[in-house]
């Protein structure tokens, strides 16, 4: 995630040079703390939070378990994320309050601007996702067209608004009232709204209330008198993830003000330091429930702790990848591209298919930004164009059927038709032609690692069957001549390490610890580094030219 992109950067630098070193001594831990204190005070972390952690990081690296460690360096990594994830909330993910008796009722607070009226919409899409009635309620009056832009939002989530009042509204630029009120009264709004769930049956109420440019006790009273109103199942505190070192006096004026149960964490797409993520939770002693991620709706997911702490180390989030593929992909469609791989009939109509599914997940780089060791692939992240799945779509949908099924056929005249067609030129059309063997080779490869069944075209679960039925072994190659095959293997090796990985990850070599996620060697090549071709050394965007 942007918000802790200097963070990472800064503790992988720290770690970097233990790496080497197969007994550390006082002096390298103590310069490694040194380093990781200033990564965090650099990212805007609390001092409060800072001298802590860095204190216990510190007690147990000189204990025995590092020093009695085979290797002490991989020690002092997991070291540091069990404390991480224990100030982003002492590792447990705690769930959304459910009402006995419906409806949940969830109330939402903080500072304008942080993003509490888009939240909203992700929330109630996210709800209504899982399967639940949800409904939104304008109770922000205050804020020029606040109302509005949350029945837009709404409108966009598929979620109904109950907006009765139409609050302060902007007219040629300047905020005037509604006609025979001044911003109306939110109190009446929000009670409102729960009775009108009650009648409609709604399972959960999501009330965006109004927020200041700052704390005061205007803000405060009326975020009470709704508390008191409606009484919540929920009051989610939405902070902004860039708001600096202010992020604790806020948490704490907002918690004393309303006493908030969980903490939603707001623009962690934005490239200011994310050290809020690490302050409010520990200061607070209230759990994160909830990341936005994004612009868009779907940039929305359950915050865990220890997930988190992965990704500030480079190590990735394999499971919340996992997870979201799980929810947006086709069990069916995935099978049958396993099969056509494996039976090399595996044509461009199906890797449009794939990518159509990859889609689904969100934000290319965000599905990216999951891999373990990208960080040192950032640049490359940072200048991939999104819109560079529909140039490839456009191409081969000016292809053939019969050119889908067989790339093999496509001669120069053909490739100079498909460009016109698609409205580009001709070397991008072999570029996507040579990204598409590269991409069906790749996921060949992790169709045999361990992570079957989990992307489109990863596989089932066991090994792949030939056309006979039979099961083949992990990671064999096609020839059953032992000689022909170890040649083959070799020279795959050697085509997908051209480009190879230099600085990056904490764990640069073949982790051995057991911080990390299950199912992580299954991405590493041999020498620890992720296991991805040429073209930003692998991942999806390597299948799509950057």
């Amino acid at each position: 995630m942007a918000a802790f992109s200097s963070l990472t950067d800064r503790l992988s630098s720290a770690f970097r040079h233990l790496r080497s070193k197969g007994r550390l001594t006082d002096a390298d831990i103590d310069g490694t703390i040194r380093e990781i204190r200033r990564a965090l005070l650099d990212a805007d972390v609390a001092l409060e939070v800072v001298r802590p952690f860095t204190a216990r990081i510190r007690e147990r690296a000189l204990g025995e378990e590092v020093s009695q460690a085979l290797n002490p360096a991989q020690q002092v990594v997991r070291i540091v994320n069990e404390e991480l994830t224990t100030i982003l909330g002492a590792g447990v993910d705690r769930p959304l309050n459910v009402a006995k008796n419906p409806p949940t009722v969830i109330m939402l607070a903080g500072l304008q601007g942080a993003g509490k009226t888009t939240l909203a919409g992700k929330l109630g899409y996210w709800l209504r996702d899982a399967g639940h009635t949800p409904i939104l309620v304008a109770a922000d009056l205050q804020r020029p067209n606040a109302v509005t832009q949350l029945q837009v939002v709404g409108e966009r989530a598929g979620v109904p608004v109950y907006a009765p009042q139409k609050g302060v509204q902007s007219d040629g630029g300047e905020a005037v009232a509604s006609p025979g009120m001044t911003s109306g009264d939110p109190v009446a709004v929000a009670r409102d709204a729960v009775e009108l769930a009650r009648t409609k049956l709604y399972d959960t109420v999501i009330i965006d209330t109004a927020g200041r440019l700052g704390v005061d006790e205007d803000l405060m009273r009326q975020a009470r008198d709704i508390r008191d109103a409606v009484h919540p199942d929920e009051i989610l505190f939405v902070i902004d993830a860039m708001i600096g070192q202010d992020a604790v006096r806020t948490a704490e004026a907002f918690d004393k003000g309303v006493d908030f149960t969980g903490v939603v964490l707001s623009k962690l797409d934005g490239d200011a330091r994310g050290g809020a993520a690490l302050s409010v939770a520990s200061v607070t002693g209230k759990p994160i429930l909830f990341a936005s991620t994004g612009e868009g709706l779907k940039d929305f997911e359950v915050f865990h702790p220890d997930r988190m702490a992965s990704r500030i180390l480079d190590m990735g989030d394999i499971l919340t990848l996992i997870e979201q593929a799980q929810r947006q992909f086709d069990e069916e469609e995935a099978r049958k591209a396993t099969r056509k791989m494996s039976e090399g009939t595996f044509g461009l109509d199906d890797f449009m298919d794939q990518l159509q599914q990859v889609r689904k997940l969100g934000s290319m780089k965000s599905l990216l930004g999951m891999i373990p060791g990208m960080a040192q692939h950032r640049r490359e992240l940072e200048q991939f164009d999104e819109k560079e799945i529909d140039r490839t779509e456009a191409i081969i949908q000016s292809m053939t059927p019969e050119e889908r099924r067989n790339p093999d056929i496509i001669d120069g005249s053909r490739r100079a038709r498909i460009a016109y067609g698609a409205g580009t030129t001709v070397s991008a059309v072999n570029g996507l032609l040579q990204r598409f063997e590269q991409a069906a080779t790749m996921m060949r490869r992790m169709a045999n690692r361990g992570m079957n069944g989990v992307i489109p075209g990863f596989g089932g679960p066991g090994g792949r069957k030939n056309r006979k039925g039979k099961s083949k072994k992990k990671g064999g190659s096609k020839s059953g001549n032992p000689m022909k095959r170890e040649a083959e293997e070799k020279a795959l090796r050697e085509r997908l390490s051209q480009n190879p990985t230099t600085g990056g990850s904490a764990f640069s070599k073949k982790p051995q610890n057991p911080a990390l996620p299950q199912g992580l060697d299954g991405l590493l090549g041999a020498d620890g580094a992720p296991d991805l071709p040429p073209n930003l050394g692998g991942g999806l965007s390597g299948l799509l030219g950057r």
